[in-house]
């Protein structure tokens, strides 16, 4: 694994400026150009082409999405932008839902073309980590990647796998920038040193 498409979903709306996840995004561009990764980067706010960005998930063997939580789920520019790219992927990221008149034992979700390809997430929430964790907290122990089955699945529709989501939490009532950054950078070489190995 050794190409990586790097998109930023950071966005400045309310009292959201985008300036963590863009420099989380900054971060794994330069933890991983120095690590030898070829990189493939686009900030979603600044505008995209489709045809564009379908070619470079071809072309990645991973996608890291950046992004903050907001209302329980991504931003809409981030949805617009799988709604767009994903869609214009048929043929390509994947054939069809996968059924088949000719062969019934073939389920929906199984008709993905992008197998072999990994995704990874790296979110901000200004929500605490045990909110996710503790059972008896707001999203009842399901975690991270419970609250972000949707995208998951969307994933794994076009037979990509997914990595260890990355989350900062507090970003706002107790931030801790630095600490976020060293974390991030650990992380970044465990999943990636794994992936690279696997």
């Amino acid at each position: 694994m050794k190409k990586l498409l790097l998109l930023n979903g950071a966005k400045a709306f309310g009292h959201s400026h985008g300036r963590l996840n863009t420099t989380l995004h900054d971060i794994a561009t330069e933890h991983l150009s120095h690590a030898g990764f070829e990189l493939r980067r686009t900030t979603i706010d600044a505008g995209y082409d489709v045809g564009t960005e379908v070619e470079s998930y071809l072309w990645a063997d991973a996608v890291i999405y950046q992004f903050p939580g907001w209302w329980m789920d991504v931003p809409w520019i981030v949805k617009k932008y799988l709604d767009e790219v994903l869609t214009a992927g048929h043929g390509s990221l994947y054939a069809n839902d996968g059924r088949s008149r000719a062969h019934p034992e073939r389920k929906y979700g199984s008709g993905g073309l992008a197998q072999g390809k990994k995704y990874m997430i790296s979110t901000t929430w200004n929500a605490p980590e045990e909110a996710f964790t503790d059972p008896g907290q707001f999203f009842e122990g399901k975690g991270i990647d419970g609250v972000f089955f949707p995208f998951h699945k969307a994933h794994e529709f076009l037979g990509m796998s997914r990595l260890p989501t990355f989350m900062a939490n507090n970003v706002i009532k107790s931030p801790t920038v630095d600490a976020t950054i060293e974390r991030y950078r650990a992380h970044l070489t465990t999943v990636f040193a794994q992936a690279c190995a696997a």
